[in-house]
């Protein structure tokens, strides 16, 4: 039960002020989990949504000494006003000056009587905004302040900078934060008080006041030390729940279970080539893992076609050679089914029995396969979070293959292992992670890496092309089409927005289809999952030869004919991200091509980004740059900077934070085991406060 003390940090922000339910549904949009899914922002999403710089109006220097582009706060009289003639489209003037020279209030589409009101002829006013030179003459194009001299203080000094949604202002997300800030809760004290005082941190309300109400830029030493506060507080409260996780599935007793080698060496002698030195090498990892009688937790970390599935399958032959059972577990039935397809001509080859349970099954279908996993007959069963859900029960579950880790809760992830007497967990990712980057994610877990591709993979020739040139594109893709190629092309958006310069997804199918055809297909993360499963099925099928997608094609689609991948405002794109986009092509035997398309002119980040993802293939490689160039939030799909799965904690300014946060959990739990101390209680209120509550319920279970 989450503590009473929480409850208005996770309700929702009806009642602040100037949120109604229209804007509650942009603010949902904004900052709630899954906000693109139709989650619900609360006070605490809001209150952990955090600025991204500040506006510093301190800056007051004169109309005559106000630097092209500066913001500045000037008190003026004002002169006169000039409205556009009839009909035109020119902006509506207000000239003003003080001491020191004239300066022109621009405004467009504005109604006169309105600034009439506003900036009367005659009075005097202090303005802010951002101050342009043109032809020798500066003028300040729609002040963000102006008021009368005594309302001077209304004007913050330093504002914060949030980001936005199309339909949010700066000014309400910045009074919406004010008020959620006026419902967070005393809440006890969690941290060592000793620790604290020497590192000269603030208490967590008023480290999160103060990252609201900068002093300064965020750099300034009091921003920092409140932002290093709540940082430690994320990964402190991540640590300690992954420790429980951990502790709780090393406790589970375990039969050891050696295998003889019979059922590997079938699949060996199934499989169309030799397995690469670090397969061997997991596979061998793996083995001793499960010959012990604690329960592994191992996860496989292998790029995108370096093997990892071969390898769940050889530790499913184990398994099985024990006389137990393996659940390999997708995060889509698309990728549920792909794993299948994989699987069960190589588990057939050996005699093992396989099935698949997604929730999409025929009745008969799903009765064979639950009756075949309780009686033992089915060593392998293949699905999504089906098979955590209702009455699936095992023989003897020895072996839980999770695939794309980042996807699941540690609920699901441990609902499965507890569906076997100690059950062997092995989770597989195609992600390349930095070292720097696991302990955070992923705690004390044990690490297989694959870092080769198998034999006969071609390399994918990659190239960046201007936007400019799209109708080249096209007329290549023509050609290819016509040759029998298949093409994906990335989007990065689903529907226009005024705001960014992007090809919205369904404006881009329709272009294609009219050039290219009916061959057009679109999926993107709004269609439901048995609408995308049938354009899925219509591409692999060649129905479909160009699937204009968002980035759900990311992870785990496999078309090993298609061998074009258009990325289209690749300069928009992490690294990663356009390593894991690339991936989708270059699966088969053919040659394969990836065409980075970008919009000019190029930041050095992004040149950086596309000049190394034409010189190298090397997932680890583009990961470490990634992580060098930005900060890690994008290596697993989370938000745009920052620690993947983490609201505050960024690895550019927070890596040294890491460390002492798993040794700190450590320390904690070998004092409090059960989190029964007056800190220990403190400290499960941390763990709801950040969504870590399935440490608590660990706890409860004893």
């Amino acid at each position: 039960m989450r503590p009473d003390i929480l409850t208005p940090l996770f309700a929702s922000l009806a009642g602040l002020a100037g949120v109604g339910p229209k804007t509650q549904r942009l603010f949902d949009r904004l900052v709630a989990p899954g906000g693109e899914t139709g989650g619900t922002a609360r006070i605490l999403d809001l209150l952990f949504h955090l600025p991204t710089g500040v506006v510093d109006r301190r800056n007051a220097p004169g109309i005559a000494r106000a630097a092209e582009g500066a913001v500045v706060t000037l008190e003026v009289r004002i002169d006169r006003h000039r409205p556009p003639p009839p009909g035109s489209r020119a902006p509506y003037r207000v000239m003003a000056q003080d001491d020191t020279g004239e300066i022109a209030l621009v405004y467009f589409h504005a109604k006169g009587d309105w600034l009439q009101k506003l900036l009367p002829e005659g009075e005097r006013r202090v303005v802010s905004g951002r101050v342009e030179w043109f032809n020798g003459a500066p003028q300040m194009p729609h002040p963000d302040y102006a008021v009368a001299p005594e309302a001077r203080d209304t004007i913050p000094a330093v504002e914060p900078v949030y980001p936005l949604t199309e339909g949010l202002t700066p000014r309400l997300v910045a009074r919406a934060v004010a008020g959620a800030l006026e419902r967070l809760p005393a809440l006890p004290e969690w941290q060592d008080p000793d620790w604290l005082q020497a590192q000269g941190l603030p208490a967590f309300a008023e480290a999160l006041r103060s990252v609201h109400a900068p002093a300064g830029p965020l750099d300034h030493p009091a921003t920092a030390k409140a932002m290093t506060r709540l940082a430690y507080d994320e990964l402190l409260a991540s640590q300690l729940a992954l420790a429980l996780v951990r502790r709780d599935l090393k406790r589970r007793p375990k039969p050891p279970r050696p295998g003889d080698g019979r059922l590997k060496a079938r699949i060996l002698a199934a499989l169309p080539y030799s397995l690469t030195g670090s397969q061997a090498a997991a596979v061998a990892e793996i083995e001793a893992d499960m010959a012990r009688p604690e329960c592994m937790i191992r996860l496989l970390q292998g790029d995108v076609g370096a093997g990892k599935t071969v390898v769940g399958l050889l530790a499913a032959a184990r398994a099985a050679e024990a006389g137990g059972q393996t659940a390999f577990m997708a995060p889509t039935e698309i990728l549920a089914r792909q794993h299948f397809r994989t699987l069960e001509p190589l588990a057939r080859a050996a005699g093992l029995g396989i099935a698949i349970l997604t929730g999409r099954e025929k009745a008969r279908d799903r009765e064979a396969a639950m009756a075949g996993l309780a009686d033992g007959s089915i060593s392998i069963v293949v699905g999504t979070h089906a098979l955590v859900q209702g009455p699936v029960v095992f023989r003897d579950l020895a072996l839980a293959v999770v695939d794309e880790q980042h996807r699941f809760g540690v609920h699901q992830r441990l609902a499965l292992a507890a569906k076997g007497p100690g059950t062997d967990l092995l989770v597989m990712t195609a992600t390349p992670i930095p070292r720097t980057l696991m302990m955070s994610y992923f705690g004390d877990v044990d690490i297989s890496r694959l870092t080769e591709k198998p034999a006969g993979r071609k390399p994918v020739e990659t190239r960046a092309v201007p936007v400019e040139r799209i109708g080249e594109v096209v007329e290549r893709l023509a050609g290819a089409i016509a040759d029998g190629a298949k093409v994906y092309w990335v989007c990065p958006l689903v529907e226009e927005s005024e705001t960014v310069d992007l090809a919205a997804a369904a404006e881009r199918a329709g272009d294609l289809g009219h050039a290219l055809g009916p061959v057009v297909g679109l999926v993107h993360g709004r269609l439901k999952g048995a609408e995308k499963d049938e354009v899925m099925r219509r591409f692999q099928g060649g129905d479909l030869r160009v699937l204009v997608a968002t980035t759900v094609i990311e992870v785990g689609v496999d078309v090993p004919d298609a061998t074009i991948m258009v990325i289209e405002h690749a300069e928009r794109f992490g690294l990663s991200q356009l390593h894991q986009l690339r991936g989708r092509v270059g699966r088969g035997r053919d040659a394969s091509t990836c065409l980075l398309l970008y919009k000019g002119p190029l930041g050095e980040t992004a040149k950086a980004r596309l000049a190394i993802m034409r010189e190298t293939e090397d997932g680890f490689r583009i990961a470490e740059e990634d992580l060098r160039l930005r900060g890690g939030g994008e290596i697993l799909g989370a938000r745009q900077s920052g620690l993947p799965g983490f609201r505050l904690a960024r690895l550019d300014l927070h890596s040294d934070l890491m460390a002492a946060a798993r040794d700190d959990a450590r320390l904690i739990l070998a004092r409090d085991p059960d989190l029964s101390g007056p800190r220990g209680r403190a400290l499960r209120t941390l763990l709801y406060l950040f969504e870590r509550d399935e440490g608590v319920r660990l706890l409860r279970a004893g």
